[in-house]
């Protein structure tokens, strides 16, 4: 692998979740999150990404959302369900990203927010078209994705090494 190697790095965050008697990381979908997972699994297929790993978060709402998800998809990418992704900060999702294999192109993350949005905001140091503008304005709602590209190793990974390529919401 070259330093100039292009990857990408999806961030998705689960779909809308319901507010059951339950602890927050047994939160089962809503009934709009059952039926917004699919269509961010549809976008996820239309951006042309072939993921080479997915790491999920092992919070129900994200397991849920990744289910729906995947379906859509013309291959399942190799799946981890990772207990860092929930509740994690920014410096625990950029290390998370610094142990990904470099034979790893393309990674999709499914988490929760604030760190989703705020991992998007810092990795993204330049943006295609209206994409930053889209995505501020928007305020990464549920089952949102962006979509980070940056050249170089994993471990290279830090604040404002990428271009944020493409965003989308379901309600947009």
């Amino acid at each position: 692998m070259s330093a100039d190697t292009p990857r990408r790095i999806v961030l998705l965050r689960h779909a809308k979740a319901d507010w059951p008697q339950v602890s927050d990381h047994e939160r089962p979908l809503a009934d709009r999150g059952r039926m917004d997972a699919p269509a961010a699994g549809r976008k996820l297929a239309d951006t042309g990404i072939p993921f080479d790993l997915a790491l999920c978060s092992t919070a129900t709402r994200t397991r849920e959302t990744w289910k729906l998800a995947v379906q859509e998809l013309p291959e399942r990418p190799r799946t981890v369900y990772e207990e860092r992704l929930y509740e994690a900060s920014v410096g625990d999702l950029l290390a998370l990203l610094n142990e990904t294999p470099d034979e790893v192109d393309d990674l999709l993350l499914i988490g929760h927010n604030p760190g989703m949005h705020a991992l998007a905001d810092a990795l993204a140091g330049k943006a295609e078209g209206d994409t930053l503008q889209r995505m501020s304005r928007g305020g990464f709602p549920t089952a949102a994705f962006a979509v980070v590209g940056f050249s170089g190793s994993w471990k290279t990974v830090e604040h404002g090494v990428g271009t944020l390529l493409d965003y989308w919401a379901p309600h947009d």
